[in-house]
């Protein structure tokens, strides 16, 4: 039996009376690093933030269709603040709290009532070591988290969004404000963290999903075009506008 971790069906997005989101159906299975791929304005990032219902702050946006998380309707009867601790984001530019390294990584924690030093600690350590970044600032703990580099920074929001221990994670560009090697540094830390979540994935660089996806979405015009293997995706496309847009010819 085919198991998803998200079955979305017939899922439309208005913005006023500006449909940006086309009738999308799409499963996407667990402990699998999802890429979606598309031109600008295609309607990825806004798909990825229906994911966790971010898309509730934009005004004038109404949604249509289902979305199930482990078969619940997450636009049912649903606690938004327990979905999106079960869905974490992390976004395009790194976007640390003006606080320590540690009260970062212990603000989700304690906003939901975790308070004895002791189980923050270990919190905070377990969290920095899933993201790989422990041995770096582990003895840093109280200085700001503005003082770290731009790598350090997105590789810190990533550990701030597993410290409440997501089920998924949606990464929208995350290293598109980085430089070659950080962005290496997030490729490696995501293909690890593969095995315990689920990451949904917003590119532009079609090498980047290459890399790290198991299986990629194409967007183009509010519309899902396909979803497959990578492999496929990539060598044998099934939709004329997916293949012109892997070889450049448009985007």
């Amino acid at each position: 039996m085919k198991v998803s971790k998200f079955s979305v069906r017939n899922l439309e997005l208005y913005y006023n009376h500006f449909k940006a989101l086309k009738g999308i159906h799409i499963e996407i299975p667990p402990n699998k690093i999802c890429a979606f791929i598309g031109p600008s304005g295609c309607g990825k990032s806004t798909f990825l933030k229906c994911l966790n219902r971010m898309n509730d702050l934009v005004e004038g946006c109404r949604i249509t269709g289902k979305i199930f998380l482990d078969k619940e309707d997450i636009y049912g009867n649903i606690d938004v603040n327990l979905l999106r601790r079960r869905v974490g984001m992390v976004f395009q530019k790194p976007n640390p709290f003006p606080m320590s390294i540690y009260d970062n990584i212990a603000f989700g924690p304690r906003t939901h009532g975790v308070h004895a030093r002791a189980k923050l600690d270990d919190i905070v350590e377990r969290s920095l070591r899933a993201a790989a970044i422990w041995d770096e600032l582990g003895g840093r703990l109280k200085k700001s988290a503005l003082s770290l580099s731009g790598g350090q920074q997105q590789r810190l929001c990533i550990a701030r969004a597993l410290a409440v221990q997501p089920e998924v994670l949606l990464m929208d560009e995350p290293t598109s404000a980085l430089d070659p090697i950080s962005t290496s540094c997030i490729e490696e830390l995501t293909i690890k963290l593969r095995k315990d979540y689920t990451i949904l994935i917003v590119t532009h660089n079609m090498q980047q999903a290459q890399r790290i996806a198991d299986k990629t979405a194409f967007f183009f015009m509010g519309e899902l075009i396909e979803f497959d293997d990578t492999n496929i995706i990539f060598s044998n496309p099934h939709d004329r506008r997916t293949r012109d847009y892997i070889r450049g010819e448009f985007g």
